[in-house]
C-alpha cells in the first residue's frame, strides 16, 4: 500500500510553511522561494510517497560502478517530476544492489568516470549521443526510450494501452469529443525531434473510432506554462465547441490547463473533464485533484538497475526490453 505524504509531512521535513509547500507543488511562480528550497520540496514529496521495495536480489560481490545520465538539467528536472522520480527509484535500487551510482545532468558526458562498469541513460538521446555513450561502455541501459533496435537494453512504458484506457474511460461517459494537449521536445544536441508517443496512440485510437479531429490537438513543451497557454488557446479558438474532455500528456501541463480553465470560469469536471499522465506528486496537490495515468517510475528505475546487474553478473549479450504497464487513477477532475 502506498502511503501518500501530506502537506504537513513535507513542510515539517523541509522546514517551511504549509502555504509554501502548497504553492510550490502547484507551480506558483509568483512565490519568492529559493531554487534549493523548491528542489527540496519536490524531492521530499516524491520520496515520502514511495513504498519500501520488498524485492531483493543477491548483491554483486564486487561493487559495480554505474553512471546515471539524466538528459534534463537539475532545474528542468523540477519542472517534470517524472524524470526525477525515475532517477530516485533508480538510485534506491542501486543502493539495494550495492552498486555505486554517480549522476550527471544534461548529458554532461565529460563528468562520467571512464572506468564505469555501465551507464543508465534516462530520457531521450540522438543517434550521435548513443554512439558517444557506447564508446564509454558497451553496457548501456536506456530508460524511457526504446533502443532495442540498436542492440541496447531498454525500459519503457506501455503508452498504447494507457491511452486506449483513457479514451475508453471518456467514451464510457459519453464524452466522444476528446481534446489533447501533448508535448514536443528535442534531444539536448538538437539532432532529434521527439514525437510524443501519447499523440501517436491518441490519433490511432480516435481514427479507429471515427472521432479524430486535428482542431482538438494542441502542442506545448511539457511545462505548466505551456499547459496554461495551450488551454487558453483552446478556449479562445473553440469557444462553445470546447470539448467536454481533455487528455493531457503530463501532470505539469495538466496543472497549467486547470489554471486556465479556472480563470475562464469553466467548471472541472462538470463542463470539462481532465485526464493527465504520469501521476506524479503534483496530481494530488492541485485542485481539483487530477485523474492521471499512474506510471510506476520507481519500477522503471529499478528494472534498469536490475538489467545492469543481470548483464554484468551473467555476461548476457542479448539485449532486452522491459515494458512497464500503467494504471488509471480516477480523481476529482473527471466525471465518475
Amino acid at each position: 500500500m502506498v502511503i501518500a505524504a501530506t502537506l504537513k509531512d513535507i513542510a515539517k521535513s523541509v522546514g517551511v510553511s504549509l502555504a509554501t509547500v502548497s504553492r510550490v507543488l502547484n507551480y506558483d511562480r509568483t512565490l519568492s522561494v529559493s531554487e534549493s528550497t523548491r528542489k527540496q520540496i519536490f524531492e521530499v514529496a516524491e520520496d515520502l510517497n514511495y513504498t519500501k521495495s520488498k524485492r531483493r536480489t543477491n548483491a554483486p560481490v564486487k561493487q559495480l560502478r554505474v553512471a546515471i545520465v539524466q538528459w534534463y538539467s537539475k532545474s528542468k528536472e523540477l519542472d517534470d517530476l517524472y524524470y526525477m522520480a525515475i532517477r530516485l527509484g533508480l538510485e534506491k535500487r542501486c543502493e539495494q544492489l550495492n552498486m555505486l551510482a554517480t549522476r550527471t545532468f544534461q548529458n554532461n558526458l565529460q563528468a562520467i568516470d571512464p572506468d564505469v562498469d555501465a551507464i543508465i541513460a534516462i530520457g531521450k538521446f540522438s543517434d550521435e549521443q548513443v554512439q558517444t555513450l557506447s564508446q564509454l561502455t558497451g553496457n548501456l541501459v536506456f530508460v524511457d526510450q526504446d533502443q532495442l533496435g540498436h542492440g541496447y537494453d531498454s525500459v519503457v512504458t506501455d503508452f498504447d494501452v494507457a491511452v486506449q484506457q483513457v479514451v475508453d474511460y471518456f467514451w464510457q461517459h459519453d464524452q466522444h469529443e476528446i481534446g489533447l494537449i501533448c508535448g514536443s521536445e528535442s534531444t539536448t544536441d538538437g539532432k532529434l525531434d521527439v514525437l510524443d508517443p501519447r499523440y501517436t496512440a491518441y490519433c490511432r485510437d480516435l481514427e479507429e473510432r471515427g472521432a479524430f479531429d486535428p482542431k482538438l490537438v494542441f502542442t506545448g513543451d511539457y511545462t505548466s506554462e505551456s499547459g496554461y497557454e495551450q488551454m487558453q488557446a483552446a478556449v479562445t479558438r473553440l469557444g462553445a465547441n470546447l470539448p467536454h474532455a481533455f487528455f493531457v500528456s503530463n501532470d505539469p501541463m495538466a496543472a497549467g490547463a486547470l489554471k486556465a480553465l479556472r480563470e475562464n470560469e469553466i467548471s472541472v469536471p462538470d463542463r470539462v473533464s481532465l485526464f493527465s499522465f504520469n501521476d506524479t506528486t503534483i496530481a494530488k496537490y492541485v485542485f481539483p485533484e487530477l485523474s492521471s495515468v499512474h506510471v510506476n517510475t520507481e519500477m522503471l528505475g529499478a528494472e534498469a538497475a536490475d538489467l545492469v546487474a543481470d548483464r554484468l553478473q551473467t555476461g548476457r549479450r542479448t539485449p532486452q526490453r522491459v515494458t512497464i504497464g500503467t494504471e488509471l487513477i480516477v480523481r476529482e477532475s473527471t466525471l465518475k
